[in-house]
């Protein structure tokens, strides 16, 4: 065999006869591979099994928390500072990186199982011939050349080269979006063919949903379309989000900040004349007072409880900073099939006698009915439509079941739906067969292109037909009227109103019958070649889902532009686009998958800005798309549920599975899944994403002044020649007790009324905005004046080093209090927010209000915290002096709030 891996992945099988395929692949269509030959290439080219990635330890995972710059300083200073025999600072400096690492451990993602899933989705039993003879292995154990049997019912077990078919259909809409199943045939197809149009292949992972029929294997394990998929997942970035992104850059710049100003304070010590040894704890003391090492835990914090919050609107978040990357999403990139439709194909339109009805409901449910000219119709008093449903109803082998409390179709979705119409009107199925039972039935096949079944009634026997419009109208002599009489046929009406019905996206099927002899038992083709009587036509569609239609709406008004990719027709993509307001009008650019492919980057980038709907578009076409986008700096959101969405979800700055119909792959490769499967939970989930941003930069506005009043102290401190007013062991109770807790209540703000009515944020916009920078600078000034104001104060009066810093530290706590409640909305009144649904606001207030006082009162009072943190006990006259201090906060606060605003 000189068949080499290569081979198999260059070759386009399907423009190959059967026979040029069995020569290439050394077998055999009729007996298949000797067991010895299969043993052979089962070596060659490994088991027919997705390879999984390597993933990082947990130790790894956690030594990768201190990989941060912030995190290299704190760590060296903690070093230097034990060195110095400073065990308190030094087990305090360690405390405070380890818990940072905890907590950055535990929120780390989970491990991802994208390739697990793909591997378990493919793993089945395969029926196959091997000598000649048939037999039922493991499908890890095929090789190409295999010759595969199969059944309705099967799931493929690796990429095939059909080589005979009976009735054979494929379920391909995982893989290829397509919204029905695939009826397959084993002619040579031209090249360059798209995916999902190689109608004489069947891909691993696909499900046989009737008929048989039998190929020999051409691709396996990762070489299969399926494998390939997994490899993109692989090869697919996971980029960062805007958040982190913005936060690696400001921690950059802060870094650069803190060694210059720390290279200072130890100068200035040093050329004062002070020792090395306490020029370094006055820069460890800067060091420590300038990284917010509460930020990270209060950024955690925050977005958890956007977690929360999400999912009870039914948005699961499954990675942490994806939580912010949908509030400053500019984009969305949506599936078609199942995401923004219902995935029920559903009858809308009926034409019956040169009348057409329409169909109210969408999918599988029996909620609806049939109108005409808005009126509902009694199918008893017109025989003609009465007919044309039961010719669809028993002309079928599909059948509906409950699952879940919800119906299902057992069978194809297009017959599915023709049993739903009828039932819209109190024509059940089971009813209908057992008092017209079928007698014989000749199955669809593509040359003929139509079904037709035989069936006993109280008026004799009578043939039932459905197919393709040009298969049954030349069949055709007459038509029933409403009072079943029968007229002259006009076959250009009928083929000029299924045009007309196509051209809305509809697949239509024509519909007719033909009364025989009581002694007919068998039916044969040439039993229905003239003579019949059309009966009328059915137009279906897998219809938008209602609530999408509002959710693109509410998407647009905030901005966010929403485009449909999918591996559909483009007709049929354009008419539902239109239907949801993705696209206003029909002659707005649709480009497909081939017309992508032959498309250059720079083409690509113009095209994906242009359009807003991408049709018959392959997997990696997605993964291109997603990533031409993200090149002109928007921010993706990508949803989808099957298989082929998998490496568009994870390269997207947040991937969005469903989670009742969506793949176990899809649902891995996501960072965020959709429990109810709708599309209107998105404009939720955006929603909180950009309350959530919000709140994080009122965080971020709360703490960072406080690291700057501690910083100004430091470095003005050591200019003056004056003792450190705090101690960095004090700076880090400040930092990672007392600012976090008070930080804590803003992530419960509610979210602003005007949130949705803001354009998306601008991607390249700072995390610290010009407004943003003015109002730390400024609060920053104020902490300094208070801390630096009072400890002066009360070393001048009392002499006491210990009580002027105890007291200092005070002060600013009791000011922190009071901005907090000037940035947050619980004024003008805290006790105002006990009321209506705000209540859990208030309470965290409360709660991160006395808990800091709490915690102020032990950092003073107790003993062990005096000598740990060198402070001293406080007079009740001394703790209202602290307070009064801070109480001119509120003043600047409310002016901030007017001058340079957060919301």
């Amino acid at each position: 065999m000189t068949t080499t891996v290569k081979n198999l992945l260059e070759t386009e099988w399907y423009s190959l006869s059967p026979r040029e395929v069995a020569q290439h692949l050394d077998t055999h269509v009729e007996n298949g591979l000797t067991s010895n030959e299969a043993a052979q290439r089962q070596e060659r080219f490994g088991a027919n099994q997705l390879s999984s990635q390597e993933r990082k330890s947990p130790w790894l995972r956690f030594l990768l928390q201190f990989n941060q710059p912030l995190l290299y300083i704190l760590l060296v200073a903690g070093v230097i500072t034990a060195l110095l025999q400073d065990w308190v600072d030094a087990g305090v400096i360690f405390a405070v990186t380890l818990l940072n690492a905890i907590i950055g451990f535990i929120q780390e993602s989970k491990a991802e199982n994208a390739i697990a899933a793909l591997a378990e989705m493919t793993t089945t039993e395969a029926s196959i011939i091997r000598n000649g003879e048939k037999s039922l292995v493991p499908s890890n154990e095929l090789v190409p050349g295999d010759l595969v049997l199969l059944s309705s019912g099967d799931r493929v077990p690796a990429d095939l080269r059909l080589i005979t078919v009976r009735d054979l259909q494929v379920d391909e809409s995982a893989l290829t979006g397509e919204s029905i199943p695939v009826e397959k045939i084993t002619k040579l197809l031209k090249t360059e063919v798209p995916l999902a149009e190689r109608t004489n292949m069947a891909y691993a992972g696909s499900l046989v949903t009737s008929g048989q029929g039998s190929g020999l294997v051409v691709a396996t394990g990762s070489s299969t379309e399926t494998g390939k998929i997994s490899q993109l997942i692989d090869q697919s970035t996971g980029l960062e989000t805007p958040l982190t992104r913005k936060i690696h850059k400001f921690s950059q710049k802060l870094l650069y900040v803190i060694l210059v100003l720390a290279a200072l304070t130890f100068a200035v010590g040093v050329a004062r004349g002070e020792s090395w040894v306490d020029g370094f704890k006055a820069a460890v003391a800067l060091v420590v007072s300038a990284i917010p090492e509460g930020l990270p835990a209060i950024i955690t914090i925050t977005l958890a409880i956007g977690v929360s919050r999400m999912a009870r609107r039914h948005a699961i978040v499954r990675k942490l900073p994806a939580v912010e990357a949908l509030g400053s999403t500019t984009v969305i990139c949506s599936d078609k099939t199942g995401t923004l439709t219902e995935n029920q194909m559903t009858v809308q339109d009926i034409f019956v006698n040169g009348k057409h009805y329409a169909v109210t409901g969408v999918g599988y449910a029996a909620d609806g009915e049939i109108l005409l000219d808005e009126q509902p119709v009694d199918v008893r008093d017109n025989s003609a439509l009465y007919e044309c449903l039961v010719a669809g109803v028993l002309c079928n082998d599909a059948h509906l079941q409950e699952q879940d409390g919800q119906a299902k179709v057992a069978g194809d979705p297009t017959e599915g739906a023709l049993i739903v119409v009828a039932r819209k009107v109190g024509l059940n199925q089971s009813t209908l067969e057992q008092e017209m039972p079928r007698v014989d039935a000749i199955p669809f096949e593509s040359q003929f292109q139509y079904m037709a079944t035989l069936h006993e009634t109280n008026s004799g026997k009578v043939i039932y037909l459905k197919g393709s419009v040009e298969a049954i109208v030349h069949r055709c002599h007459q038509m029933l009227d409403a009072q079943a009489e029968l007229t002259p046929l006009d076959p250009k009406q009928i083929e000029q109103q299924a045009n007309a019905m196509a051209q809305k996206g509809l697949r239509v099927l024509a519909f007719a019958k033909k009364p025989v002899r009581n002694n007919q038992h068998f039916l044969d083709h040439s039993d229905i070649n003239n003579q019949l009587i059309f009966l009328g036509l059915q137009g279906m569609i897998d219809p938008p889902r209602p609530e999408a239609i509002s959710a693109v709406k509410a998407c647009h008004a905030a901005g966010i532009q929403v485009k449909m990719i999918t591996g559909d027709h483009a007709l049929t993509a354009a008419v539902i686009a239109q239907k949801i307001s993705i696209i206003k009008y029909s002659n707005l650019r649709i480009f497909t998958g081939q017309e992508l492919a032959q498309m250059n980057e720079q083409e690509l980038t113009q095209a994906v800005e242009d359009s807003m709907v991408f049709a018959r578009v392959a997997p990696e076409q997605k993964l291109r798309l997603v990533e031409a986008l993200q090149s002109k700096g928007e921010i993706v959101a990508m949803t989808g549920d099957g298989v082929n969405d998998a490496p568009a979800l994870r390269q997207a700055d947040i991937g969005i599975a469903m989670g009742m119909a969506g793949t176990e792959v899809a649902k891995e490769a996501a960072d965020m899944i959709l429990t109810d499967d709708n599309f209107a939970s998105i404009e939720a989930a955006v929603e909180e994403g950009r309350t959530i941003y919000q709140n994080l930069l009122k965080a971020i506005a709360f703490i960072l002044p406080i690291n700057g009043g501690e910083s100004m102290t430091i470095l003005i401190g050591m200019l003056f020649a004056a003792t450190l007013p705090i101690l960095p062991v004090q700076i880090l109770w400040l930092n990672m007790v007392s600012s976090v807790a008070l930080s804590l209540p803003l992530a419960f703000e509610p979210r602003s009324p005007k949130v949705m009515g803001l354009p998306p944020r601008n991607p390249s916009e700072p995390l610290l905005s010009g407004s943003l920078l003015k109002r730390v600078l400024v609060v920053s000034i104020f902490n300094w004046i208070i801390i630096f104001g009072m400890y002066e104060w009360i070393l001048q009066t009392t002499g006491d080093t210990n009580l002027a810093r105890t007291m200092a530290i005070n002060a600013l706590v009791a000011a922190e209090i009071f901005y907090l409640l000037g940035i947050s909305r619980f004024l003008p009144s805290v006790f105002a927010q006990f009321q209506g649904k705000s209540r859990s606001i208030a309470y965290a207030a409360a709660i991160g209000i006395v808990t800091v006082v709490i915690l102020q009162i032990v950092f003073s009072q107790w003993s062990i915290t005096n000598q740990v943190f060198d402070t001293a006990p406080l007079s009740l006259a001394q703790a209202l002096i602290c307070i009064v201090a801070g109480l001119p906060m509120i003043v600047l606060a409310l002016l901030l709030k007017r001058f340079a605003p957060l919301d």
